[in-house]
């Protein structure tokens, strides 16, 4: 698209203070952004809705505002700033993550853009490219998993659940699951988990021994974090790792690091974009991602695309743990 065909105005979620979902002011007349130095600017089809976006929105966590939210899109480019922007040209139909999601177009870091295969739809590449990335990274560097390898994922029908089990089958693991509902533990093992409990501290281990034959995980990736600590240290195996990535019941208290000497266990606190500052990091798992969403057949699990005046019902439903998978907005 010409540059004197690219309106001036567009549509998008405005954020001008902290609070509920009444914060969120849609919008019909916010400029559209001009791309600077390495930056693009996308035509957004799909946007990512992700639960930290509900932490900026009630300040939870602090964010100069007016701001628009989102951190994920797909689309395509319609135009390109000065500088480095990694071969992306108009017309390409790319992914994206950074800020200023929540709009029609969106002028983004193009280190952070990548070409989407056509084998994959634009609905499918925004709702793989932040948690499906973040499985990739944690299997391959925060606990490197071999084929025949037994791990427990908590949280297994969460949104980085689902990717984990996916991932986790694809690489040859075997997956023992953790879930809160019989039909979540059902939909992790629909996506990969070869067995599922509950979240009781005898139950998982009495699991764990009958599946490991009495030694253990080789790793647990632990999204849940206070609640389930303390099962993790217990059911990895000796020389075993511990990942724990997330806060969902509250952040892992202080312990005693002498307890992990008993068994020679690993422990990591990884973030996902440590693992993805470089181009060549990002694109390396963008892509081994992208393969696997094709070659294993990954479903993408989108749980309902919702019209971008809707934010407020699509922030209302996921803040009330009505959905399962990922949620995307469409201008």
């Amino acid at each position: 698209m010409a540059s004197s065909s690219i309106p001036k105005t567009m549509r998008g979620i405005l954020i001008e203070k902290t609070g509920g979902t009444e914060v969120l002011q849609y919008r019909t007349d916010l400029p559209v952004p001009e791309p600077k130095e390495g930056e693009i600017l996308v035509k957004n089809e799909f946007i990512g809705i992700n639960y930290i976006d509900t932490y900026y929105r009630t300040g939870l966590y602090p964010a100069p505002k007016p701001e628009i939210l989102g951190r994920e899109a797909s689309g395509t480019v319609l135009s390109t700033g000065p500088g480095n922007t990694f071969s992306l040209t108009a017309g390409d139909r790319v992914v994206w993550m950074a800020t200023g999601g929540y709009a029609e177009y969106t002028a983004c870091p193009a280190a952070k853009a990548i070409k989407i295969p056509s084998a994959i739809s634009s609905a499918d590449a925004c709702a793989a490219i932040l948690q499906g990335l973040t499985a990739v990274t944690l299997v391959e560097e925060a606990h490197k998993v071999l084929s025949g390898d037994t791990i427990l994922v908590h949280a297994a029908a969460g949104g980085v659940g689902l990717w984990l089990c996916q991932v986790l089958r694809a690489k040859g693991a075997k997956v023992i699951g953790t879930a809160s509902t019989e039909a979540k533990r059902e939909e992790a093992k629909s996506n990969g988990a070869s067995v599922c409990c509950g979240y009781e501290k005898e139950e998982v281990l009495k699991l764990v021994k009958k599946e490991t034959n009495g030694e253990g995980v080789r790793a647990v990736f632990d999204g849940v974090g206070k609640t389930t600590w303390d099962i993790s240290l217990e059911a990895v195996a000796r020389k075993g790792s511990v990942i724990s990535f997330g806060n969902a019941s509250g952040a892992v208290e202080p312990f005693t690091i002498s307890r992990l000497s008993a068994k020679n266990v690993k422990i990591a606190r990884p973030t996902f974009f440590g693992y993805i500052v470089t181009r060549d990091e990002f694109e390396r798992y963008a892509n081994e991602l992208f393969k696997m969403m094709i070659d294993d057949k990954f479903n993408a699990k989108i749980h309902e695309v919702y019209p971008l005046q809707d934010v407020a019902r699509a922030h209302n439903d996921l803040e009330g743990r009505k959905t399962t998978g990922k949620l995307l907005l469409k201008p």
